[in-house]
């Protein structure tokens, strides 16, 4: 095992009773597939559509868990976070269903339909520069101020356990697939899957897909050395922020290969899924299907899971517009 592993990873068990703990509360998302797909890349292609699901994409698996594995002394304190929008939405919604205040820290650049949505769901916003340093300090700043528990996007283990639960759904309804392929920002998601891999589908390989304008992981990963995100630039705004000291080690050891893909085609994939599919993803989830674009992947003849992370995109600035 890497030796980057200094914890206890989530068990089988663990994922089971997250998916338990949090299925009265978020969707189980149907799996679609498309023809045309099939036949352009000579695969076998199934979409897990993480972007029908609450609050608009499969951050609120993590966040549902999280918030409702605190005990009540602790969420009498409320929540806070930092996130750039679906983190934070997700987080707003669990703490509206747990009925305790959320604190969220987001950068002044987030999209306006992100921010719409916390705000619909109560959230507290605080805004901050569009930095890792700025969101982190900010958040830091209101935790000592009002007592709020933490509950970061992606770096902590009751998130990464729920966000395994999407590729679960997969590998119970499919237990044939050769790959599946997720998008890599923090990394939360990218190691609940690979963690759902090994414990129910050890056959089917975990490839993540990076932008190359934000290929921290991508980097870090290759040459096993952590490096943090600086200065990234994508129009996928839920990819930008660097592995954490829980996902870095799990991606390590679980993940078969992590692969960079150029801007242009995260908007051919996104705009080929709304013009085919007739379904709404944003950049961030666009990323796996980009990489079958660029052939960074071989997949003739292979059945191939692509999980669409997220369908939150702010209408009145499309990136094809």
């Amino acid at each position: 095992m890497n030796t980057l592993i200094d914890f206890d990873i989530p068990s089988r068990l663990d994922i089971v009773e997250a998916a338990e703990r949090i299925r009265p509360y978020i969707h189980h998302t149907p799996v679609l597939q498309c023809e045309q797909f099939n036949d352009l890349f000579q695969a076998n292609i199934l979409f897990k559509c993480e972007n029908f699901q609450k609050a608009g994409a499969f951050k609120s698996r993590g966040a549902v868990n999280a918030v409702f594995s605190l005990t009540q002394d602790e969420i009498d304190r409320g929540v806070c976070t930092h996130s750039s929008g679906n983190h934070a939405q997700a987080m707003a919604r669990a703490a509206a269903l747990r009925k305790c205040k959320a604190y969220i820290v987001m950068p002044e650049t987030s999209p306006k339909v992100k921010v719409n949505a916390v705000k619909h769901y109560g959230g507290m916003i605080t805004f901050c520069k569009p930095t890792l340093e700025a969101r982190e300090r900010t958040l830091q700043e209101i935790r000592q101020k009002t007592g709020a528990i933490e509950i970061h996007p992606y770096n902590n283990l009751k998130i990464i356990t729920a966000q395994a639960s999407a590729a679960r759904e997969l590998f119970l309804e499919y237990n044939d697939l050769d790959m599946i392929l997720t998008p890599v920002g923090g990394g939360g998601l990218l190691s609940g899957t690979a963690l759902a891999a090994k414990y129910f589908s050890s056959h089917t390989k975990v490839i993540a897909c990076e932008p190359a304008g934000a290929d921290d992981a991508y980097r870090s990963f290759h040459d096993q050395k952590f490096y943090p995100s600086l200065n990234p630039k994508t129009i996928a705004d839920g990819l930008l922020t660097s592995l954490g000291s829980y996902t870095f080690p799990l991606i390590l050891e679980y993940v078969d290969t992590i692969v960079k893909v150029q801007e242009d085609s995260i908007i051919h994939a996104m705009k080929l899924i709304w013009e085919r599919m007739k379904i709404i993803v944003e950049p961030s989830a666009a990323v796996t299907l980009a990489a079958i674009l660029e052939k960074q992947i071989d997949t003739k003849g292979m059945k191939i899971a692509l999980i669409l992370s997220g369908g939150n995109v702010d209408l009145n600035k499309l990136p094809w517009s």
